[in-house]
């Protein structure tokens, strides 16, 4: 196929030298799917490079704690991706005898593995003829295609992956799931692509009708939710009082501060005179500072954080505060504003 064959030219002659792309070991290959989901490479990769050091079989990554998974997952963001990478390193410790399968069959059957996951691991480490469609590739087959169908439906998936199918190279998959992914990454970017230089413009339907801002196409599903933070720091001597969150909530298991959490943006005074901050900080909680409120954007949900610094211990503790050594703060896995907060009040 001519679209393949070009397409394969132009990596050959432009791909980034990337770890995993030296290794046909479906552990690695796993490592960097997983890392990488909606992640940029540059990003990506010097996590890649700890969890590599630190975990160089799947059986050490099993006989982790997910403490430290979430630990040196710090940053990255979605972390229920670090939580089910450790169960399935443990699924395939148990039941696969410490081998990381290489199949598709055997692959889609572990947590955390989808479609997309388990044919690239099947493609890269023993050239499975799987095609691979991530964003990259759904982007490319719109835009050269010109399909209209949104990639988030229903029927845009299985439209997608069926034209996905009838595209791959069965020859070497392995090669042309490489160079689909690598070309939309790189050269058929979302914004400002370039076409100038496309090995493939003159049959891309985006490029010939001017239509590549309009493709491909997504429905908006996206409910952002809005909620208001207020955290409490406490300082005795060497010792700061922190909160381990909950496992159904974001930053499940990791920890962060003293928490009162609002349904609106309240003043100082508001917060204090509701009856939980009363319960545990007293009718008058006597602060040191109170910061502004900044947003931090994740992807379901918008928070709006406050910190707010108090020169007495609370009245009273939840079971999930503890007081936690200054100096172990750095073992703790933190969400990443609670991390920045800190290391600017305590450097």
């Amino acid at each position: 196929m001519i679209f393949s064959d070009e397409l394969v030219k132009w990596y050959n002659q432009n791909k980034r030298d990337l770890p995993w792309r030296h290794t046909t070991d479906a552990y690695m290959i796993w490592l960097s799917e997983v890392i990488l989901q909606q992640t940029r490479v540059e990003q990506g990769l010097p996590y890649f490079y700890r969890f590599a050091e630190n975990y160089p079989t799947v059986n050490h990554f099993a006989a982790a704690a997910e403490s430290e998974i979430l630990k040196l997952w710090q940053g990255l963001g979605y972390y229920s991706r670090g939580r089910n990478m450790l169960k399935t390193a443990q699924m395939v410790r148990d039941e696969y005898g410490g081998k990381f399968p290489e199949r598709y069959d055997d692959l889609i059957k572990l947590k955390g593995i989808g479609e997309y996951t388990a044919a690239a691991i099947a493609s890269f480490s023993r050239n499975e003829p799987k095609a691979v469609v991530d964003g990259n590739v759904y982007r490319v087959l719109a835009r050269y295609l010109g399909i209209s169908e949104p990639i988030n439906s229903t029927a845009g998936k299985k439209l997608f992956q069926a034209t996905a199918n009838e595209f791959l190279n069965k020859k070497n998959p392995a090669l042309h799931n490489q160079a689909m992914m690598e070309f939309g990454a790189m050269l058929c970017k979302p914004k400002n692509p370039a076409c100038g230089i496309c090995p493939v413009r003159t049959g891309c339907y985006a490029f010939t009708h001017n239509a590549t801002t309009s493709l491909p196409v997504k429905l908006s599903k996206l409910k952002i939710k809005q909620r208001y933070f207020n955290y409490f720091l406490f300082v005795d001597g060497d010792k700061i009082l922190m909160n381990k969150r909950v496992e159904n909530d974001i930053w499940a298991n990791m920890y962060d501060l003293p928490l009162i959490e609002t349904s609106t943006l309240l003043s100082p005074e508001e917060l204090f005179a509701l009856p939980e901050t009363k319960q545990y900080f007293g009718d008058k909680p006597e602060t040191a500072a109170i910061s502004a409120v900044k947003k931090h954007v994740l992807t379901h949900q918008h928070l709006y954080i406050r910190f707010i610094s108090i020169a007495k211990q609370p009245i009273a503790i939840k079971p999930n505060w503890v007081f936690i050594k200054v100096e172990n703060l750095k073992n703790l896995p933190l969400s990443k504003p609670i991390f920045i907060f800190l290391d600017n009040f305590l450097n």
